[in-house]
């Protein structure tokens, strides 16, 4: 135990080289994961080469394969079996298609589980364990590593000098699988102690004296599964998120010592900002990074959720992404929520992927499966397998962007406002939520507690058509400087160095919104002895000892923000006393009025907005948009329809490149209020002052003739 102890220990606690920035690509690789081994066995082995011809004819550039068949290439221990793969391969190859190869790891084979059932992850609370899920296994034991090593070995050296071959994904949305096995639990304790050095230090960040649960010795270290704890809950996240980055680093590197120069070495999350993966932290490791954009369709696409998640996959690494993922028609593990897209969406889904800066766009699948959990996921095609209405989609898509080229891809976007993410505060927030929460883990689709903020926050700058980029508020060298206005959802957990550089940045002249909870508790999430925000107080210009649950939504008085019906705070209410600070609202009610719900402070040379409370979606849109005039970002909201939005981003050739998305049933008109250009899509030209018309789901691009300055 001592040994494998040992050995957790030092990949968890390993620097991983960083890899180079992003390649660049020619043209935008546009395709789908394709499955040979799921196609049902009356198809026949031939239905590969009708695909081909069909991904061909629909413009399709790149597939992704293999990601989830250990099992198949590895039937049984040792027995290997690579022929169906080097088929799909040749036939692909044939058709001018490229593959990415995923390495087959996060489903280990059913013979590996009776082999070694001391691999099954052991979830929290010691539930019952077995074998039939994906991703059931702790990846950090060694037995585990040497069989997960043997296989991505044979597989690299099998494929790295097929041409047709062009990258390797690691993994599939990988996660800390819920592990706390004893060797996993023995790394955490080992972490611990390099963390804190004795036992009576850990004691005293976290208080675990109360309830009489302090301890004196190590081997008293009582375990994560029934622990109430919110600073031991919190550490524990932390310590999962620390080895999901660890295992990827050393499949990262396990690839890169077999795979040929030019491949590159991606890896897929699940989503953005999930609270057990540092994806801050994994993005160095990767040549490019990956992310899986699912979204909602019918009347409820409106762009937003396409936008917000790829200006984080940006964010990462400050370059250009792919989408591993995203959906092709309709998606659920069961037939409850079958919405298929309308007309248009598909096509409307790709663009606002490529103007956040998309270089890959791969459906998620190509041929829907006939059984299993995601039966109802579908694909390209349909059960049938015939081409029908999506598929007309993809390729009416496809071949356009093989006529535009690499005139969008590679686009660069140089943003003046950032969004602090904290992945502490989310996950401590989710512990200690100040309001209902919707259960399981955060994810910022989800409409309570942190990711509502945050979600709020960036809608505000997306209806406003103002870019945004995300910073990491675990960045020892985050440099807040570079931005005019930076947004802070509920920053409920950070230690001094961060908020002295929040303070830093506004006093030099730096504006900031800052919102309910932030500065609260320290980097223990424990609450700091002073009044609150604590370090924040300052910059802030008020401080306050009370706050309040609100049972129901209350307005502000007099309407400050002009807003109508949209004139109401719920949640919580902090009673804002104030110092310097002036207050922009205050609470319309008897008891709660005398103190105010947002206020203002100028601090040096800039100006911190701090809200007390929970804001309406309308209220934050105004005190948003009021920060954005203020630090120079934006003079005015664009004149454009609500349903339009707009992007803009640097072209390879220096000039600018201006999306314009109607995410609407109805037919928009808009004016081009831009310098001359060209559209894209029809090639005519577009001068200042012209008409936009964009029938419903449908996109406009046009590239300025001039290059572009200070951009």
């Amino acid at each position: 135990m001592k040994a494998f102890q040992a050995f957790l220990v030092a990949l968890l606690l390993a620097q991983p080289v960083a890899a180079e920035p992003s390649p660049s690509v020619p043209h935008i690789l546009y395709g789908s994961s394709y499955y040979s081994e799921y196609l049902p066995a009356e198809v026949g082995p031939e239905r590969v080469a009708t695909d081909a011809e069909l991904m061909r004819k629909a413009g399709v550039r790149v597939v992704r394969m293999g990601e989830s068949s250990w099992g198949t290439f590895e039937p049984a221990d040792g027995r290997f079996d690579f022929g169906w793969m080097d088929r799909a391969i040749a036939t692909f190859a044939a058709a001018g298609i490229k593959v990415v190869i995923g390495t087959p790891t996060y489903s280990m084979p059913a013979w590996l589980s009776h082999a070694h059932p001391e691999l099954l992850a052991k979830p929290l609370g010691g539930g019952a364990v077995g074998y039939g899920m994906r991703q059931n296994m702790n990846y950090d034991d060694p037995t585990f590593r040497r069989y997960a090593e043997r296989i991505v070995t044979r597989i690299v050296e099998r494929y790295r000098d097929n041409p047709a071959v062009i990258g390797w994904q690691l993994d599939n949305e990988t996660g800390p699988n819920g592990a706390a096995n004893d060797g996993v639990f023995d790394a955490f304790v080992g972490r611990l102690k390099t963390k804190f050095g004795t036992p009576e230090a850990l004691d005293r960040a976290w208080l675990l004296n109360y309830w009489g649960q302090s301890i004196h010795d190590w081997s008293d270290m009582p375990r994560p599964d029934f622990t109430v704890s919110p600073s031991y809950k919190l550490e524990w996240n932390r310590f999962q998120r620390t080895r999901v980055t660890s295992y990827l680093a050393w499949q990262a590197a396990l690839v890169r010592r077999l795979r040929r120069p030019d491949q590159m070495v991606v890896h897929d999350f699940a989503s953005a900002m999930r609270g057990d993966v540092d994806e801050f932290a994994v993005a160095p490791l990767l040549d490019v990074v990956g992310i899986n954009v699912y979204h909602a369709t019918q009347d409820r696409m409106d762009g937003q959720w396409q936008a917000m998640t790829g200006d984080y996959a940006r964010s990462l690494k400050g370059d250009n992404f792919f989408v591993m993922e995203t959906s092709a028609q309709t998606i659920g593990w069961n037939a409850q929520g079958q919405f298929p897209p309308y007309d248009g969406q598909l096509r409307l889904d790709v663009y606002a992927n490529v103007a956040s800066g998309a270089n890959m766009l791969l459906y998620w699948h190509w041929n829907s499966l006939h059984a299993g959990l995601e039966t109802y996921w579908k694909g390209v095609l349909g059960h049938d397998l015939k081409p029908g209405r999506a598929y007309e989609e993809v390729r009416r898509t496809g071949q356009e962007l093989a006529r535009l080229g690499g005139s969008v891809a590679n686009l660069r976007m140089r943003n003046e406002v950032a969004i602090l993410y904290s992945a502490d505060s989310s996950t401590a927030l989710s512990l200690m939520p100040y309001r209902a929460e919707g259960g399981g883990e955060w994810r910022p689709e989800q409409t309570t507690g942190y990711g509502s903020t945050l979600r709020q926050m960036h809608r505000s700058l997306y209806d406003a058509d103002v870019g945004a980029d995300f910073v990491s508020a675990d960045d020892p060298d985050l440099d807040l400087t570079r931005y005019r206005l930076v947004l802070i959802p509920s920053l409920y957990v950070a230690d001094d160095k961060l908020l002295r550089k929040i303070e830093a940045y506004v006093h030099g002249g730096g504006h900031a919104l800052a919102t309910l909870k932030s500065g609260f508790a320290n980097e223990a999430s424990a609450v700091r002895a002073q009044l609150a925000p604590g370090p924040l107080a300052r910059v802030a210009g008020v401080t306050y000892q009370e706050f309040s649950t609100l049972e129901k939504p209350l307005p502000l008085r007099g309407d400050p923000f002009a807003v109508g019906p949209g004139n109401t705070v719920a949640s919580w209410a902090e009673f804002l006393t104030l110092g310097t600070a002036k207050a922009l609202a205050w609470y319309d009610d008897p008891n709660l009025g005398r103190w105010p719900a947002i206020t203002r402070n100028r601090f040096g040379s800039g100006a911190l907005v701090y809200e007390g409370t929970a804001v309406s979606d309308a209220i934050q849109y105004q005190v948003v948009r009021g920060l954005l005039r203020e630090s120079g970002v934006a003079a005015d909201v664009p004149a454009r329809p609500a349903a339009v939005r707009t992007r803009a981003a640097l072209g390879r050739d220096g000039r600018l490149v201006r999306f314009f998305l109607n995410f609407s049933a109805e037919t928009q008109r808009l004016p081009y209020s831009h310098p001359a250009g060209r559209s894209l899509l029809s090639g005519r030209p577009v001068s200042a002052g012209a008409a936009l018309v964009l029938p419903p789901w449908d996109v406009e691009i046009v590239r300025e003739d001039a290059l572009a300055v200070n951009h």
